[in-house]
This record gives C-alpha cells, sequence and structure tokens, in this order.
C-alpha cells in the first residue's frame, strides 16, 4: 500500500474515535443530584422547591434557587442568569452542570411548562377536514 494511503486511512480511523469520544461525553441521561457529584456535566431533572428562598444577585448576576430531585433530595442551584420568564409555572426543571460540594452549578437551564391544552375539552377543537 502507498504510504499516503495509510496515512489516509490512519486520520480517518482516528477522527472518528475523537468523534465517537466527545459523543460519548456530551449524552448525558437525567441523574439525581448525589449521582452527580461524581460527574463533570450532569443533567438533574427534579421540581422548584418553592419552600426555600430564590432570587437574582445583583452582585454576582446569578439567580439562585433550590431544587428537588427525583429522589425528593433538595440543593441548591446557582444559575448564572436572569430567572427565567415561566419559572415558577414551570411542572418540570433540568439543570445541566456539576456539582462543587452541596451546591449544583447550572450552565444551563431548560422547562417543561404546563400545556394550555391539557385541560380543553376536545369538542372545543375542530377537525381541518371536517369544515
Amino acid at each position: 500500500m502507498k504510504p499516503k494511503l495509510i496515512i489516509g486511512i490512519v486520520a480517518i480511523i482516528g477522527f472518528t474515535s475523537l468523534l465517537m469520544y466527545n459523543f460519548g461525553e456530551s449524552i448525558s441521561t437525567y441523574t439525581t443530584f448525589e449521582a452527580a457529584s461524581d460527574m463533570s456535566n450532569a443533567h438533574v431533572a427534579g421540581t422548584w422547591d418553592d419552600s426555600q428562598n430564590y432570587g437574582f444577585s445583583m452582585e454576582s448576576k446569578t439567580f439562585t434557587f433550590y431544587m428537588k430531585d427525583e429522589n425528593g433530595d433538595s440543593r441548591r442551584v446557582v444559575y448564572p442568569k436572569p430567572k427565567p420568564n415561566n419559572f415558577e409555572q414551570a411542572d418540570r426543571l433540568v439543570v445541566i452542570g456539576e456539582m462543587r460540594g452541596e451546591t449544583f452549578y447550572a450552565n444551563d437551564m431548560l422547562m417543561k411548562c404546563p400545556s394550555k391544552y391539557n385541560d380543553a375539552d376536545p369538542s372545543q377543537f375542530v377537525n381541518a377536514s371536517e369544515s
């Protein structure tokens, strides 16, 4: 075989291996706060713990709140952005980040808000093919 072909095959294998490694690192399943302490990038799903204080700090420019994970463990979450508009209405939160001690530092946050169609009467909706 020619040296250029061998170098090309090795480069393709190396690039594919690197891609698969990075893809595997970026995929994360939902976890709990306890398990997140061993991870560098965790996705923790839960609900807002409205029995605890929350708010935005102008000094540190962070939004801080408490969240209960799926096991009911409540931890402080620090989010480096302002409070989302529909935060209080969210049914479920997913925070993405890492645990440092007893505090979870979120880089991103996803919210599942209740649908306005959940309690709607199905007879209110007309099938487009019937009209």
